[in-house]
């Protein structure tokens, strides 16, 4: 490998754990608000959303990507569907199966990078995400990843909001989970690193999606649709992508 390759490797490898250390030490609050979400009626609004794209057939293999503390593969399973959550953070791995066994249902949950899976090709019916894009050092990895373990004709449904351009450490983008100044100032610097913040999206997905031969639909904002409960959201437009495989 050439010096420029492992120079190149070593940033990406301390990116990534500067990441893993930033989701770590937010799982308690982050864990908080996705029971309150679970509890309430953002839970259901998300399920109603969420169900409109599933495919037909029953039950499904689904792939929750940076599931976080488990939000949607508990909502999942209690539908019946076989789910796995995945995440690079340890202690959202134990927030999600804790939260788990308070809401019942049955998910695996596994520690891995969503730019490399561990599964096989064609494994899963759904791939689902929600706010992971903006965070990843290498979204076009992560994308023809999702891509390689969907079956043909499987969905991948992405939620993710466009941070590339905000400054969290004056606007209010993080403060739904206690995150105090110094984490906000972790938060901003990352994403200042990361290859996604220089794009504009959800354009920048699509498009990449319909390379990877993916049929896309897309919604600029359903944050009136599925935040119902009185949580300190931020005002950045959420926005959902619905992507069929097509070969």
């Amino acid at each position: 490998m050439s010096p420029v390759n492992l120079e190149q490797k070593f940033l990406t490898n301390n990116l990534e754990k500067r990441i893993e250390n930033y989701w770590d030490k937010r799982s308690t609050d982050f864990s908080r608000v996705r029971r309150i979400e679970l509890a309430g009626e953002n839970g259901r609004a998300w399920l109603s959303l969420i169900q409109q794209h599933l495919p037909s057939t029953e039950p499904l293999k689904i792939l929750d990507v940076g599931t976080g503390a488990g939000f949607f593969a508990i909502l999942l399973a209690d539908c019946g569907h076989h789910v796995t959550g995945i995440d690079m953070s340890l202690k959202m791995i134990h927030e999600a199966k804790k939260n788990m066994l308070e809401f019942g249902g049955r998910a695996d949950f596994v520690k891995m990078n969503a730019q490399d899976l561990c599964f096989d090709d064609e494994t899963f019916d759904v791939v689902i995400s929600r706010n992971l894009t903006w965070t990843l050092p290498d979204a076009m990895q992560a994308y023809r990843e999702w891509h390689r373990v969907l079956k043909i004709g499987g969905i991948l449904m992405n939620f993710d909001s466009d941070y590339g351009d905000k400054n969290f450490t004056n606007e209010q983008t993080c403060t739904k989970a206690n995150v105090d100044d110094e984490m906000l100032i972790e938060c901003n610097d990352i994403k200042e690193h990361l290859r996604i913040s220089t794009h504009t999206r959800p354009s920048w997905d699509i498009n990449l999606l319909k390379t990877l031969n993916f049929e896309v639909e897309f919604e600029e904002d359903i944050a009136p649709i599925v935040q119902k409960d009185k949580i300190d959201y931020d005002l950045v437009p959420l926005f959902a992508i619905y992507a069929k495989k097509q070969h």
